[in-house]
């Protein structure tokens, strides 16, 4: 080697040329100089909505503003990210949030910051440890003698890592599930006789209408939801040509939870006569296929969200038998004890 090259290069030169030696073995935004960016660090995020019955992701279309919250390991609050534009309908969509190494708890809730949303936090995020976040139903979704459509709400919950030697975003996907429910119930006498559904009250009765932040129910007061649509229609004659008659009422109403005892209650408005008393949530359990069978009943009611029931009624407007519908299973039960 011929050391008098070197001999004829100052210190400082061989300084510069070691440092680039060691940036060569580095990607581009781990270097040294500070005018180049950082490495990209935080998380990419996916949303899925296939908690339901058809195991398909319904977020693009069922979703249409998304609010996400994260909080260190300690609980402390972090940042917020929403999104209420048409990119959420994208089955491509992704959010992207740079976030400092460490491990995170992400919430996510749907619907909660559309124009017309059903439900609010308690306090702001900003202000609340993780443990602390509530959602609950806004008053006015309770207000008489109308119910209300609720918005939609959808609920997910993630725990993500970032590392510090991370050189891009890591790939999460956040899976939420349905926290409202609509109920259509429909009545039909045998014998042909007029309804109307202003004969009757009609109400669902439940405790469910605040949420801690792993979507667990907070017990409260019991609320009624009453109708938010009501109708009569005719879809026919009988056997013996006489019309049919049919009123129906739809109702919206908060997650169904198997330690509540949320109920169905019609009562005839001429003399507070009880035709329909029962308890929901064991009914609409009896819709569950043998397909099913190792479904555990709040699984399947958190899944389903849609439901439909028909009571049939003899001339005195007593009940006599049940027709439940969900999808295209159908259940028939004569009046039983409840």
């Amino acid at each position: 080697m011929n050391k008098g090259i070197f001999a004829n290069i100052s210190g400082k030169a061989l300084a510069m040329m070691a440092a680039a030696a060691v940036v060569t073995g580095l990607s581009s935004c781990e270097s040294i100089y500070d005018d180049l960016d950082p490495c990209p660090q935080g998380v990419r995020l996916r949303f899925i909505y296939d908690y339901n019955m058809e195991f398909a992701n319904a977020f693009p279309s069922q979703v249409d503003c998304l609010t996400v919250l994260f909080y260190d390991e300690a609980g402390r609050y972090v940042a917020t990210r929403t999104n209420t534009t048409d990119e959420l309908h994208d089955e491509n969509y992704r959010m992207t949030v740079d976030l400092d190494p460490g491990t995170y708890t992400i919430l996510a809730y749907g619907g909660m910051a559309c124009d017309d949303a059903s439900f609010h936090f308690v306090t702001e995020p900003s202000a609340t440890a993780l443990k602390d976040i509530k959602v609950e139903l806004n008053a006015d979704c309770l207000t008489s003698p109308v119910g209300t459509n609720l918005h939609p709400l959808f609920y997910g919950k993630l725990n993500v890592e970032v590392e510090s030697t991370d050189l891009t975003y890591r790939e999460y996907t956040l899976e939420m599930m349905k926290d409202t429910n609509n109920l259509r119930v429909m009545l039909q006498q045998i014998n042909g006789d007029p309804l109307d559904y202003a004969e009757f009250d009609w109400k669902v009765t439940d405790n469910n209408t605040l949420f801690a932040w792993n979507n667990d129910i907070i017990p409260q007061i019991p609320v009624e939801y009453l109708p938010w649509a009501q109708g009569n229609v005719s879809p026919g004659n009988l056997p013996d040509g006489t019309p049919a008659s049919v009123c129906w009422s739809e109702m919206s109403f908060s997650r169904l939870v198997t330690g509540n005892e949320p109920h169905l209650v019609i009562t005839r408005r001429s003399d507070g006569y009880t035709v329909v008393d029962i308890p929901l949530n064991n009914y609409l359990g009896i819709m569950k296929s043998e397909l099913f069978k190792d479904m555990k009943l709040q699984e399947y009611l958190d899944r389903e969200s849609r439901w439909e029931m028909i009571f049939f009624l003899d001339r005195n407007h007593a009940w006599i038998q049940l027709q439940i519908i969900v999808e295209d299973w159908v259940v028939r039960i004569n009046r039983i004890d409840v």
